[in-house]
């Protein structure tokens, strides 16, 4: 009787309807980047705004100048909306990766795949490897391709473990990174530098619509491997031997996975650079209100990331305005803490 009762418990947040949370998200989505829209240092009004976006979707017709239209559709919606691709898109890589690893550390950024990538982009984009034929997001994804397989390779010299993964991953980011400034610092003159390192902390200065269109299908693609592999990633979480143990073809899928993660980072990366914290904290945040079961994180951390990162850019480009702030400092602003947090948290339950 007992052991039927616990059996038939739900884990925590399975009580939670996840339709409605879902659309609670989807609607705190929509109505965040229609107000951070409006923000920005041009002095535009909100009708001039809503102006040009409605000319462009052929619904009124706009009396705005090209300059502000240009502003309004050029500018600030394509970076709007990459930055609710990037809090998606990370958020779910760092569900994918705490799942394989079974550690609530893990990430992109932490194991070092984001500044893998970052080597790779800038070896396109400064040293022009590959002569044109290789993209700057062929680069970034060879890039964490490289440095992820270099991290697993320490971390298996050392013994293997999740614990060690994570150190492999600090000494990869570090390597990576201090490739990445010598490439930078030696081969560039002074204002590309400082162009491309204001880059690597995290910026959507850039963005644009290509940038909009490749990074949302590649992150939307990632996000419907993850729903449809849902329970594999449900089987990760206690570890091979029991995903094994359910007819998993761990090897394969654990190899599927860390691809769809590499992809899904190297193209965020060569858009945005290199922004950390997200796919760390996020996940948590989704799993205290949803529960653990990938089903129901996958898309609930998407939605989350997205409604985070819209708002955080929003504070990057608007309070030191004219002056903009890289995205990433923001973020590990706010990470940094949540991390202590998570330590604590994990101690605390030790």
């Amino acid at each position: 009787m007992t052991v039927e009762t616990k059996t038939r418990s739900p884990v925590r947040g399975d009580r939670v309807p996840v339709v409605g949370v879902i659309t609670l998200g989807v609607v705190a989505l929509a109505l965040s980047i229609a107000v951070t829209v409006t923000v920005g240092p041009a002095n535009l009004s909100v009708a001039d705004v809503y102006s040009v976006i409605f000319d462009k979707l052929g619904m009124s017709g706009s009396t705005v100048s090209a300059i502000r239209e240009g502003i309004v559709w050029e500018l600030r919606l394509p970076r709007t909306l990459l930055a609710a691709v990037c809090g998606a898109g990370l958020a779910v890589c760092g569900v994918i990766m705490q799942s394989l690893l079974r550690n609530p550390l893990a990430d992109p950024f932490v194991l070092g795949i984001s500044s893998g990538a970052s080597t790779g982009a800038v070896m396109i984009a400064v040293l022009g490897i590959g002569g044109g034929a290789i993209s700057l997001s062929g680069g970034a994804f060879l890039g964490a391709l490289v440095s992820f397989g270099l991290v697993l390779l320490l971390a298996t010299g050392a013994g293997g473990g999740t614990s060690r993964v994570v150190l492999a991953g600090v000494a990869g980011t570090q390597l990576f990174s201090a490739l990445t400034s010598f490439i930078v610092i030696s081969s560039a003159d002074a204002e590309r530098t400082r162009g491309v390192l204001f880059w690597l902390l995290g910026s959507l200065a850039g963005a644009t619509w290509s940038d909009v269109i490749l990074c949302g299908s590649v992150c939307a693609l990632g996000i419907a491997v993850c729903l449809l592999k849902a329970s594999a990633l449900d089987a990760f979480t206690f570890g091979s031997s029991t995903a094994a143990t359910l007819g998993i073809a761990v090897g394969r899928t654990r190899l599927m996975f860390l691809v769809v993660t590499a992809l899904i980072t190297a193209v965020l990366v060569s858009a945005a650079g290199a922004i950390g914290f997200v796919g760390l904290v996020l996940p948590h945040a989704a799993r205290f209100l949803i529960g653990p079961r990938h089903s129901r994180l996958v898309p609930v951390a998407a939605v989350v990331g997205a409604v985070f990162m819209v708002w955080v850019d929003a504070v990057a480009r608007t309070v030191f305005a004219p002056q903009e702030v890289p995205v990433g400092v923001v973020t590990a602003l706010i990470g940094v803490p949540a991390f202590a947090l998570i330590l604590f948290r994990m101690r605390s339950t030790q």
